[in-house]
């Protein structure tokens, strides 16, 4: 058996945990315990600055020793953190191994959380974080910034079922069984599944089921009302390297199949939360090549690009997430691999995000992909549910429609006027145009001219519709009727894309009352 079998470690999971419950070793109470300065130094892996915030001999300050800085202990001072009998099934279990002097260090990465809103805890492999140890092929990752990310624009609201596709150490699963009556959380990776129990049982969780298998085999036949994946999205050449990130297909395939495929696998009007990678290529634009893996018709695609990056700085980003460093022998001649085979298949940049995908029945397919480098509030999920909202108030309706319609202009919006200097006369400044922004969540802005902005200050969800302030200000102005009418249907075509960003709101969508 693996010194670090990970099978063994669901059975002692929930004493772990308790036990460190007890010790209040929480995210909240670690902070607690170290200040901001060595917490902050905690998330940027210096060790060093968290053991000098861990000198008063305290319980806690052993545990983040032990676990987080992962500091070989005496087996007496095992049993002073955990109980002489929690200690003993650590080591029996192998969840502590013994050193060569008899010391035990600990074999797992076992690291409290917040997530969903709540105080969890999260085993998974050891990585680099706090100390030289090189992941090997098969590790498990933690909590890492793209389950953050992928938390972050997932939603918390009641379904009945949820799928997990490609649940590493349970990080997702974890988050959607409080919300969900039942989740399928898959995993080609039995070590992963292993640790996604360990996860799970340490948590109290009983309505999450484990199934092994690739992509989307262990649910063939299968639908969900929400299903979240943070596939093994790198793009690269083919090759296994690391099973958590590397899927052995060529460039962005990975990606590919999970947007291709998860719309089989919704349940009517259900959501798919997708992270992927996407080749930018000679050939063609990014979102073009994202709309082409969806379906011609069945669904509704938001596909935001949060970054990206040329092929050289894409390499040795993930050259140093398997510790090999891109100025050594070995990392050169892996870049030179890497290059050659992106400039091969004219790759000049990849782009990264996430792909939201809603059932909408036989309807075709509608797709907005469009770049959110601009700041956002976290987290991203609740905007993402309105988004499909607003998606399906627009759907169908024609410009008369949303002319005839009342909107509310979103709270918080901010208007700023932008004005640039007067170069007809050499002096002052000459307003160009009117800039309407979101103020929360993403930071959607729209350049307006200012009978449009006249016209949005008009709305009201119990006053005139649309159309009518516009003809108000039509008439105010002179206009004859061609020109009127010429008018509204401009503000009304203004308007679709402002529902679409959310910085105007339709009075009549339920969800959205309270906003009015």
């Amino acid at each position: 058996m693996n010194s670090t079998d990970p099978s063994r470690l669901s059975g002692i999971a929930a004493e772990l945990a308790a036990a460190l419950e007890s010790a209040s070793f929480t995210a909240d109470g670690i902070a607690a315990h170290l200040g901001p300065h060595a917490t902050e130094a905690l998330f940027r892996g210096e060790p060093g600055v968290v053991r000098h915030a861990c000198a008063d001999g305290s319980r806690r300050s052993g545990l983040i020793r032990f676990l987080l800085l992962r500091e070989p202990v005496g087996v007496n001072t095992l049993a002073e953190l955990f109980g002489p009998t929690l200690a003993l099934s650590l080591i029996d279990a192998h969840v502590a191994t013994l050193t060569p002097a008899g010391d035990a260090a600990i074999a797992f990465d076992v690291r409290p959380h917040v997530i969903a809103g709540a105080h969890r805890v999260v085993f998974s492999d050891l990585d680099a974080a706090m100390t030289q140890h090189v992941p090997g092929p098969d590790h498990v990752l933690g909590v890492g910034s793209a389950s953050l990310s992928l938390l972050s624009a997932t939603p918390l609201t009641p379904v009945d079922s949820v799928l997990d596709l490609g649940c590493g150490s349970g990080v997702q699963a974890l988050a959607q069984s409080g919300c969900a009556q039942r989740v399928v959380a898959t995993d080609v990776h039995p070590r992963a599944l292993d640790l996604a129990r360990a996860t799970l049982s340490a948590n109290g969780v009983g309505n999450v089921e484990l199934r092994e298998g690739s992509w989307f085999e262990p649910v063939r036949g299968e639908r969900f009302d929400r299903i979240v994946a943070n596939p093994p999205f790198v793009v690269g050449t083919g090759e296994i390297g690391h099973v958590y990130r590397d899927s052995g297909l060529d460039l962005d395939g990975a990606s590919e199949l999970v947007v291709s495929r998860a719309a089989e696998h919704l349940a009517p009007g259900g959501t798919a939360f997708l992270l992927a990678s996407w080749v930018h290529s000679c050939d063609g634009t990014w979102q073009s090549r994202v709309a082409s893996w969806l379906p011609p018709t069945g669904v509704s695609a938001w596909v935001i690009q949060r970054d990206a990056v040329d092929p050289g700085m894409y390499v040795s980003t993930w050259l140093r997430d398997e510790s090999i460093d891109p100025r050594s022998r070995k990392g050169v001649e892996a870049t030179m691999r890497w290059l050659d085979h992106f400039a091969a298949e004219g790759v000049r940049g990849i782009g990264f995000g996430w792909v939201f995908i809603r059932d909408i029945g036989d309807a075709p397919t509608e797709v907005t992909a469009e770049d959110l480098t601009h700041p956002f509030d976290d987290p991203l999920g609740p905007e993402v549910e309105e988004y499909f909202t607003r998606m399906d108030w627009l759907r169908g309706i024609g410009l008369d429609d949303v002319a005839g319609s009342r909107f509310v202009v979103r709270p918080g919006l901010a208007a700023s006027e932008v004005s640039v200097a007067d170069s007809r006369t050499g002096m002052g400044f000459e307003r160009t145009v009117v800039r309407v922004s979101r103020t929360e969540g993403p930071r959607f802005s729209h350049d307006i001219d200012a009978t449009l902005y006249s016209i949005l200050a008009g709305l009201n969800p119990r006053g005139l519709t649309l159309g009518d302030v516009a003809g108000l200000w039509a008439a105010s102005h002179g206009l004859d009727d061609a020109a009127t009418e010429k008018l509204i249907s401009q503000a009304a075509a203004a308007a679709v894309d402002l529902v679409r960003h959310g910085l105007i709101l339709p009075a009549d969508i339920a969800e959205l009352a309270a906003l009015s």
